[in-house]
């Protein structure tokens, strides 16, 4: 694996921004007791982007949710910035599959639902970044617009920026453009791309699809299936920026179908 698991690193070195070590997940289900990952360890750089790749039920939303310290791991350490995760952390902004809107507020107060429900009020700064999130990610003049009134790309867009509000150092993105139409998930690919390009984050991206992987990702960690363990870790040798031109790439389709028949033969 390229990610470097050696001993804790000294006081003049950066500690990677997540890190597993040996991370098991059981959870007791009415059937018994339910193996969801297994001796999982790698470690992800700040500012890396990372995307997983597995088959359903393998544990790739598990990994997110105890980075975001939402359960805690059965076995093993999961560190964020060289310390334990212990508890939710304001630095980590989450993106899930659909954006959970709140269908009553507008998409200005949707963006800062986070703060208004960690500080009790909302301030006119937090809602002039909350007007700039919403210009970077293409909704510039949408603020005072109700959630039924966008598309689903749109509303995804409200997510991302709601994510972005606390300015995290840290993105976790569980399938967020799963539930698009095709059309509209390579454009949400593309501007995903845009945004982190300009705002660069340490980022975990849980998807399906291959050639999203391959187009957004430095590293692809592929999992096999449940318990769900980590049976590959490659860098994407593709150089950056990225683009349409990019889809293009004679070596970009050989590193996907390679990731393909990883996957394939795992499940076969």
């Amino acid at each position: 694996m390229p990610a470097d698991l050696a001993p804790a690193p000294g006081p003049a070195a950066t500690p990677a921004s997540i890190r597993f070590d040996r991370v098991g997940q059981i959870f007791d289900t009415e059937t018994g007791p339910l193996e969801a990952l297994r001796d999982v360890t790698f470690a992800i750089d700040r500012h890396e982007f990372v995307a997983v790749l597995g088959p359903s039920g393998c544990g790739k939303s598990t990994l997110l949710r105890i980075i975001a310290g939402l359960i805690a791991p059965t076995a093993g350490q999961v560190e964020v910035f060289g310390l334990p995760v212990t508890r939710p952390r304001d630095d980590i902004g989450i993106v899930f599959q659909k954006p959970t809107l709140l269908p009553w507020a507008n998409v200005e107060d949707n963006v800062v639902f986070p703060i208004r429900h960690t500080r009790g009020r909302v301030g006119s700064a937090d809602r002039e970044r909350a007007r700039k999130l919403l210009s970077m990610v293409g909704l510039e003049g949408f603020e005072r617009r109700l959630p039924d009134e966008l598309s689903g790309g749109m509303q995804q867009r409200v997510g991302i920026a709601r994510a972005l509000l606390m300015d995290p150092d840290i993105l976790l993105m569980d399938e967020p453009f799963s539930a698009l139409d095709a059309l509209t998930r390579e454009e949400m690919g593309f501007e995903l791309l845009r945004i982190w390009e300009a705002r660069p984050k340490t980022v975990l991206f849980i998807t399906h699809s291959i050639s999203e992987a391959v187009l957004l990702a430095d590293r692809v960690l592929v999992m096999g299936a449940r318990p769900g363990t980590i049976v590959e870790d490659d860098i994407v040798p593709l150089p950056r920026p990225r683009g349409l031109e990019t889809t293009k790439n004679a070596v970009m389709h050989d590193f996907a179908g390679h990731l393909r028949s990883l996957l394939l033969k795992r499940a076969a």
